[in-house]
């Protein structure tokens, strides 16, 4: 599985961005899709998640501003950021989960995208 993340960028404070990470290859067996992001000097950390069903979940600092979404018929995951503050700069990467059942196992995998800029200023 490829992923190719788009839509970071420079904004003010109080903006929105809208990050896409589009999956090819492999799609059939894809199953949680992911944010995560890492900040200078930080650890890296998830922002939100997605399955095929239930309700997304989101990391608290974030919850009320960011919305994550899927469109399965694109495999293509988003992110939605709101009202935007300087402490969301960093470098966010999505992650797809696959799960592939064989004949003798199942094989799990995270796969991950090269990672986008989002820089909020003050």
């Amino acid at each position: 599985v490829q992923l190719q993340a788009s839509g970071g960028g420079l904004v003010q404070a109080g903006g929105s961005l809208r990050l896409s990470c589009a999956a090819s290859g492999s799609t059939f067996s894809i199953n949680g899709m992911e944010w995560h992001r890492q900040a200078p000097g930080k650890e890296r950390e998830l922002v939100a998640a997605i399955g095929r069903g239930g309700p997304p979940n989101y990391v608290d600092s974030v919850k009320g501003r960011f919305t994550i979404s899927r469109d399965n018929a694109k495999n293509t995951v988003y992110l939605q950021m709101n009202n935007l503050k300087p402490e969301d700069t960093a470098v966010y990467y999505c992650t797809v989960d696959t799960m592939d059942h064989r004949p003798d196992g199942t094989v799990v995998a995270r796969y991950w995208g090269q990672g986008t800029q989002v820089t909020v200023s003050s």
